[in-house]
């Protein structure tokens, strides 16, 4: 790999005007400390507080190493590194999240990895300074992706890690609104490899993952990655009819021998087992909903983001 490649450093930020000083000033000094090119680009997920003026600011100051997309409203994280993945002009490319918890300072890591001859290098933090909470979604979420992917990797939710350009070529190609970057990465990559990197707690601001975004980033992960849950419904369907088939002959064995009065008495264990019936029904309906949906999103085709403004100057212009 060529030394001189050019390092592009893509950070979403959302709501991180707390954070975003120290970010910018320790980014600096870790890219420059490399020795080659380099760009950091900051994506402003359609912040409410002072993060897009900060970022502008920063931009003025050093037009040719930061660059800036805003964009007019929060679509997500994902969203933001495609966006950043767009921008980028660099034959390397890190991501990284604006909350410090992963340390700029492991940027020249990744990037001496990456040039070893790999196109996908991930992180583990090391140590893991999360709420236990956290730590068990990432775990869930962790084992879901080895399932789906067959690639072998400790921490698929570290946004800290590098690619190379084609593979962020390849990811730029996929046209679906719900995606799992690392995963999609993964699928694409030849040589994935991952290096561990020291985590720090938040020291401002919050997370931006509360309990109802990790339930909805585990539905994208299934349903945008799998159709195992299609399938384990199906299994799942013939082992309540199969049941219900060995109950309904059970009671009428039980009707010939005790009479009418014993069925009577049962009446509302029926009931009880009709309504697990009726919920597994909606639970597979509510699958199956998740799948039309994202259909619904991808025959639309519309943009996943919209960049409002642009700041910095990209290299070679």
């Amino acid at each position: 790999m060529n030394e001189n490649d050019m390092v592009s450093v893509v950070i979403p930020v959302f709501n991180e005007e707390s954070n975003l000083e120290e970010l910018i000033q320790r980014c600096l000094s870790a890219c420059s400390g490399m020795g080659g090119k380099f760009e950091i680009i900051f994506v402003d997920d359609g912040s409410r507080d002072k993060s897009p003026g900060i970022l502008k600011k920063a931009s003025e100051q050093n037009p040719d190493k930061i660059r800036i997309a805003i964009l007019n409203r929060n679509y997500g994280q994902h969203s933001a590194v495609l966006a950043g993945f767009a921008e980028a002009a660099g034959e390397i490319i890190v991501t990284l999240d604006a909350d410090l918890q992963n340390p700029p300072e492991e940027i020249p890591k990744l990037v001496a990895k990456i040039r070893e001859g790999h196109d996908v290098v991930g992180s583990v933090r090391v140590p893991r300074n999360d709420s236990m909470f956290r730590k068990i979604a990432s775990l869930i979420i962790n084992l879901s992706v080895r399932k789906v992917t067959g690639v072998i990797m400790h921490d698929y939710g570290c946004m800290l890690r590098a690619y190379r350009r084609h593979i962020v070529e390849a990811i730029l190609q996929c046209n679906e609104r719900s995606t799992f970057i690392p995963v999609l990465a993964n699928i694409f990559a030849a040589s994935p490899t991952e290096v561990e990197v020291s985590h720090s707690r938040r020291l401002s601001g919050e997370s931006k993952y509360n309990l109802w975004k990790l339930v909805n980033l585990q539905f994208d992960l299934l349903t945008s990655m799998t159709t195992f849950p299609l399938r384990l419904l199906t299994i799942f369907g013939g082992m309540i009819s199969f049941c219900g088939i060995t109950f309904g002959i059970f009671l009428m064995v039980m009707r010939i021998i005790h009479g009418a009065h014993w069925a009577v008495e049962g009446v509302f264990t029926l009931f009880a087992i009709l309504f697990v019936f009726i919920g597994a029904q909606f639970i597979g309906m509510g699958l199956l909903g998740e799948y039309l949906g994202r259909i619904y999103h991808d025959v639309r085709a519309r943009p996943r983001y919209f960049i409002k403004e642009r700041f910095g100057r990209k290299p070679g212009n």
